[in-house]
């Protein structure tokens, strides 16, 4: 079964703008940072499923909870700024060491306004 969906309290999205809202005010960027290990034990067995075809679910398992943990940090970074949005939402991974996985989120900390309003 397919884990639910993450909340935010505040909106974000990959495109440059909120429809139905209006920017008023770019903070800049805000972005969450997390260096993850798999672990000596779920590595062994990672590596062993590596040697045959398909889906390795522990490396699978552990970039999910990166991006999560990355866009939890985003948020936070986001609301230090001031903002109720983030726009061009963005991810960037990379291998810092051997077994040492770094997963970026960041965005654009905006503040918006409905557009209703104004």
């Amino acid at each position: 079964m397919a884990a639910a969906p993450p909340s935010f309290d505040l909106p974000l999205t990959t495109a440059l703008d909120l429809p139905g809202a209006r920017v008023e005010k770019n903070l800049g960027i805000c972005f969450g940072l997390v260096v993850r290990s798999m672990g000596l034990a779920k590595g062994f067995t990672a590596g062993f499923k590596s040697l045959r075809q398909g889906e390795v679910s522990e490396y699978t398992e552990l970039l999910e909870d990166s991006r999560r943990h990355a866009l939890d940090r985003m948020v936070a970074n986001a609301r230090l700024l001031g903002a109720n949005a983030i726009v061009a939402v963005r991810f960037d991974s990379s291998e810092v060491n051997q077994g040492l996985t770094e997963i970026l989120a960041y965005g654009t900390a905006v503040v918006v306004a409905d557009d209703a309003a104004g």
